[in-house]
């Protein structure tokens, strides 16, 4: 623990993780909010959350071969060189609104914020699967628990213990506050990865993306464990977008807060994160990497239903705590077990059709779960229809640990 601490190339990896995952903390307060400011229609703030994500469907694998042909540091500062330009977009599509924008004006206000979610998603992915990589290189095999718990740590705090309750405070103040407070984050991060030196590394020789890309899926296809683990992460994913992505209406209309509660609730669920950063890695050593995912698996479909059934602020936020603890759980176990796994000349591309599988699914159920809700409404009424994307969620949840209780064994 020390000589990671001591360590200045990885307390560099850590500030700027800290510094984009604080900007992701703002962005999911600040661009839903944003989004609901404009329209109150699921489907449409949906469609601005599916454009954020679609990129892990689009761009995953390509960004993964990307990533083993190019120089990683380099490709890691370009990618939030072009976030913080994004963000000072966002800024410039806020000042270009009406007043009070007339509802058939709304659409293409709507578009311009999903084509600007949607850049910054591409950013993110090219950035997030380089970044990924580092890790190995940085730290010794038998450090990579506790690297990754530390990691989750500070993650979670900025991005899910800051981020959402300061985007509050600043939507307060101006709704272009949290955008610029981004741009800076955006700008911090690229700094701090620009001075971080990694060991030499030769890259594979270059051949065709198509060859590049089949190597990578080919190598994870043949795991069965990490081909299995890479499914159930985008079954959980998917249905966890399905929910979460009109979390910010049940904050409005059924639990009643303001943008400041909104993020204090998400501030929560970052509560469990930061607790789990630092338990789970011990955990995994006391009990083992097999039972900590299987009890993770078994503990997912939880707070789901408990968010769905009740509207009381209180029991939402405890619900949201121990989902991210779980979450941590699951993360600690499953990526120290892909990075101890991949050989580093695949690791680009190998990580990409992972998340291609565990991450691509966001995006449509992001789009399933506003379009849920909208069909929902008229036949069970506004707050039953805002319920039932978590009812489903606990279920869809509940049936893959009954499938994975037999057929994920990572021992």
């Amino acid at each position: 623990m020390a000589a990671l601490v001591q360590d200045r190339n990885y307390l560099k990896l850590i500030t700027a993780s800290g510094a984009t995952n604080l900007a992701d903390g703002i962005a999911g307060v600040a661009f839903p909010w944003l989004a609901t400011l404009l329209t109150r229609d699921p489907l449409l703030i949906g469609l601005v959350a599916f454009a954020g994500r679609l990129p892990w469907l689009l761009l995953a694998v390509p960004a993964g071969v990307l990533t083993d042909r190019a120089d990683r540091r380099r490709l890691i500062v370009q990618a939030d060189c072009f976030r913080l330009v994004l963000a000072l977009g966002v800024v410039g599509l806020i000042l270009s609104l009406p007043t009070a924008p007339a509802p058939e004006a709304v659409l293409p206000y709507i578009l311009a914020l999903s084509a600007l979610a949607f850049l910054l998603g591409c950013a993110e992915v090219v950035r997030d699967n380089a970044a990924q990589t580092l890790m190995p290189a940085l730290v010794q095999k038998d450090d990579l628990e506790k690297a990754n718990g530390q990691l989750w740590s500070v993650e979670t705090i900025l991005g899910r213990f800051v981020g959402p309750p300061l985007a509050g405070l600043l939507i307060g103040f101006s709704l272009l506050t949290p955008f610029f407070m981004n741009a800076v984050a955006f700008a911090l991060a690229a700094l701090m990865i620009w001075f971080v030196v990694l060991p030499p590394r030769i890259a594979p020789p270059k051949r065709s993306w198509r060859d590049e890309t089949l190597e990578g899926l080919r190598w994870l296809w043949t795991r069965p464990v990490l081909r299995r683990l890479a499914v159930s992460l985008g079954i959980i994913n998917g249905l966890s977008m399905l929910a979460l992505v009109v979390l910010v209406l049940v904050s409005q209309e059924r639990l009643g807060l303001s943008a400041s509660g909104y993020g204090l609730l998400l501030t929560a669920g970052a509560v469990g994160g930061v607790l789990g950063g630092f338990l789970c890695p011990a955990i995994v050593s006391q009990i083992g990497a097999q039972r900590s995912l299987t009890l993770a698996l078994g503990l997912i479909p939880i707070p789901f239903l408990i968010i769905g059934l009740f509207a009381d602020p209180l029991t939402v936020a405890v619900a949201l705590f121990f989902q991210t603890l779980v979450a941590a759980l699951w993360n600690v176990v499953t990526v120290s077990y892909r990075q101890r796994s991949i050989p580093d000349d695949l690791l680009g591309r190998v990580n990409s059709v992972y998340r291609f599988f565990g991450w691509g699914t966001m995006s449509l159920g992001a789009l399933l779960g506003g379009a849920v809700v909208s069909f929902g409404e008229p036949f069970l009424g506004r707050d039953l229809a805002l319920s039932l994307p978590f009812v489903l969620a606990a279920a869809g949840t509940g049936l893959l640990f009954l499938w994975g209780v037999n057929r994920l064994k990572i021992d």
